[in-house]
């Protein structure tokens, strides 16, 4: 996840609220119709054709963001490319369709139904006959029972990233016959249709030191389309090929190879035929779209940058002028980037044979407020915050100029289209200024007297201008600098003082939590002392400000820097700085304009990559962050770890599973633990939606925008590209037959 990023169980699947006072909220049904986000916002575009227009054989090259540290999606670094090997040489009892509903895979089971509920729920798997792994043994229920048992949590030798729902199991065993197998659980579980998905072998589940070395590199035993062949470290390819015991549709694919290319060099990579498919950034589609419609003419301009006139200029001076020595350097120069913009235009020849298909990813990328501590620890600056914010502007700056559905995301827990959407975000409200002032001077935030800056810097407003509205000169890419406010330099000591007595990253593990540093598919755990969550209660906001405070501007005016007991109020913004994170920072900028216009000042602070969510965002060291999570076909399951009120350890330290914004309530933690114990369909629905309106309320993240899904694919493909929701279909991938073209309508 360019750092929009995801945590590694949501990938496989696919990671305080004030009883009264000033901002207490009454108790809140779900919101929306039933039928409320019935459809995607956007169709899956893979340019869909019926097997019979593709042709027979062939390999297809696709790019991921890295090789696959392990092959068991079970365990902690386990990332996209793990997912996408398990989805094609893996049983998965349910995929999901184009709407990110779970349906069962008539591949591997005939029925799968709950036929208990009293005195314990029980649902019976009935496996289709023809079922069988690699090796000739039939899928059956010592699969099944070995991999509740290394993922239940009661045996600690098994390295699992989660145990979720294995947990709730009592026992698995044999039904009727050797097609059945019967699981009883201890404690009813509404999402049991996430588990087993994927299914691995007895092979790999039976033994600790099986799980947790045995699939790291090669899987041996596989049931699906593909089998592993091996993986290459050396070329960083993971080589997928026809299972001959497959008893589905036989691949139309001969091959398919994943290939390690960074972000950065996909559009080269393309063109050189390294990669046949691969998801791309705004700015390489668009050169891609370019290349594709460019018709043999293109501007004189490439990764170099164009000449402009005066240059031009200059260097005929100089190389016609008597500075020899200045003459052989514009040569040099000259030559480079000739040879340069020569490779540009030979690339974009070959980008002609490739499209962008393009949908909306089955995730969100939200502003996370830390309410851990600082000024953000009060809720009341955190839905100041909120207010502050025009959600749809957001949306539209993403989406619109890439012809996508600009429409902002209006729950944590799905997305439109999913059965458990609605939009909740009236249980916050929406952009507002004078409410936002309002609750910056009942908070205790008044406009202050601005101290001298340090010599030589510029405190910049809005859009990045200064506060006078003069233009800024151009800033660092990296480092920090301060918007919406001059600061002294005894603030800024404070400040990082501050910032400093937090506690280092060393942190304890969560059972439901991921380890390691793998950037946003890595996500650690937090270890700082529990924050104070004792919040001041007042009555409406506004209405009761501290003795003495300024009344707030009007809703037009523009709003000075504001201080409490001598300390101007800024927020640390900390942002990615490598590259695939443009979109990320234009949204901050429209975010720091917005924030600035209520008087909250931003510290822009750019990280290197690699410790973006290792050492800013997992480990807390942040007031505001732009990431991602996925949506979830089970989200009672999957967003209980990210919404969770984070619980003080023994030994001081804080667990906060994957909760980063350290924001949660006890009553959101009650209503996702009942919708996960509910079989009723509908009430769990509700549940998921009244738990929604809660995290809405808390202002602890502020959903933003469903995050675009850009696929270059070369135009002989089909049945590939953005997939949306939907679970691809790696049997039905392959090259059209010569002189046909793909469909460019979804898949039906």
């Amino acid at each position: 996840m360019s750092y929009d990023g995801v945590g590694p169980r949501s990938v496989t699947r696919s990671v305080a609220f004030l009883v009264a006072g000033a901002l207490a909220v009454p108790l809140l049904a779900g919101c929306g119709s039933d039928d409320e986000g019935s459809k995607p916002l956007a169709a899956q575009d893979i340019a869909a054709a019926p097997r019979d227009r593709l042709a027979d054989g062939g390999t297809l090259r696709w790019a991921v963001d890295a090789m696959p540290q392990t092959l068991n999606t079970y365990q902690a670094d386990a990332d996209a490319g793990t997912t996408r090997v398990a989805q094609a040489v893996l049983p998965a009892m349910f995929r999901l369709d184009e709407s990110g509903r779970p349906q069962r895979d008539a591949d591997y089971l005939d029925s799968a139904r709950v036929v208990e509920t009293e005195p314990k729920q029980v649902v019976v798997y009935r496996l289709n006959q023809q079922a069988v792994w690699s090796d000739g043994r039939e899928i059956g229920a010592e699969d099944f029972a070995a991999q509740w048992r290394a993922l239940s949590g009661k045996d600690s030798a098994y390295w699992t990233a989660r145990n979720a729902g294995y947990d709730r199991i009592e026992k698995v065993e044999r039904g009727a016959n050797d097609l059945e197998v019967r699981v009883t659980f201890a404690k009813p579980y509404a999402d049991w249709r996430s588990l087993f998905s994927p299914l691995y072998p007895k092979d790999v589940t039976g033994t600790a030191d099986a799980f947790n070395d045995g699939a790291r590199k090669k899987l041996k035993v596989s049931a699906g389309p593909f089998a592993v062949q091996r993986t290459d470290t050396k070329d960083k390819d993971v080589v997928l090929t026809r299972n001959p015991r497959w008893w589905g549709h036989t691949a139309k694919l001969s091959e398919i190879v994943l290939h390690e290319v960074p972000r950065d060099k996909r559009a080269a990579a393309l063109a050189d035929g390294t990669v046949d498919v691969a998801d791309v950034d705004p700015s390489e589609a668009d050169r891609i779209t370019q290349a594709a419609g460019a018709q043999g003419s293109l501007p004189f301009q490439g990764p170099a940058g164009g000449r402009t006139a005066a240059k031009a200029l200059r260097s005929w001076a100089v190389l016609h002028g008597s500075d020899e020595e200045a003459a052989r350097h514009e040569r040099r120069a000259l030559k480079k980037q000739r040879k340069s913009l020569a490779t540009y235009l030979r690339q974009q020849e070959a980008l002609r044979d490739f499209e962008i298909r393009k949908s909306l990813e089955p995730a969100y990328t939200q502003l996370a407020l830390n309410g851990a501590d600082g000024p953000l620890a009060d809720e009341r600056v955190r839905h100041a915050v909120a207010h502050a914010l025009n959600r749809a502007e957001l949306a539209r700056v993403v989406l619109q100029p890439l012809g996508l559905p600009a429409v902002p995301v209006g729950s944590h827990l799905a997305l439109s289209g999913q059965d458990a959407y609605a939009d909740s975000s009236d249980a916050l409200g929406g952009q507002d200024t004078a409410q936002a002032r309002a609750l910056l001077a009942d908070a205790g935030w008044v406009p202050g007297p601005v101290t001298a800056q340090k010599k030589g810097e510029k405190a910049a407003g809005a859009e990045g201008h200064p506060s006078d509205g003069s233009p800024d000169p151009s800033q660092s890419d990296d480092g920090t600098y301060i918007v919406g406010v001059n600061d002294h330099v005894e603030d800024n000591k404070g400040h990082d003082d501050q910032r400093a007595n937090r506690q280092q990253p060393g942190h304890r593990g969560s059972e439901d939590g991921h380890a390691g540093d793998g950037g946003a598919r890595q996500l650690a755990q937090d270890g700082r002392p529990y924050a104070q969550e004792h919040l001041k209660q007042g009555g409406a906001p506004g209405a009761y400000a501290p003795k003495g405070t300024a009344a707030p501007a009007g809703a037009g005016a523009k709003a000075g820097p504001l201080a409490k007991d001598g300390k101007p109020l800024s927020l640390r913004f900390v942002l990615p700085s490598g590259p695939g994170s443009d979109t990320l920072r234009k949204v901050a900028d429209r975010i720091t304009a917005m924030l600035g216009k209520v008087g909250i000042a931003t510290e822009i602070t750019k990280v290197s990559d690699e410790s973006y969510f290792r050492d800013h965002i997992a480990s807390g060291q942040y007031d505001l962050a732009l990431y991602s999570w996925p949506s979830s076909a089970f989200p009672a399951t999957d967003a209980r770890p990210i919404y969770a009120k984070p619980v003080p350890g023994a030994d001081g330290s804080l667990n906060v599973q994957q909760n980063y914004t350290r924001v949660g309530t006890d009553q959101v933690d009650q209503l996702l633990d009942q919708a996960v114990a509910t079989l009723d369909q509908g009430e769990e629905r509700d549940l998921i939606r009244k738990a929604d309106a809660r995290i809405w309320a808390t202002a602890g993240s502020i959903p933003l925008y469903q995050r675009p899904q850009l696929t270059a694919v070369r135009k002989d493909l089909a049945n590939i590209g953005s997939f949306g929701f939907r679970t691809p279909v790696y049997e039905d991938m392959g090259y059209l037959k010569k002189d046909l073209k793909a469909s460019s309508s979804p898949a039906a």
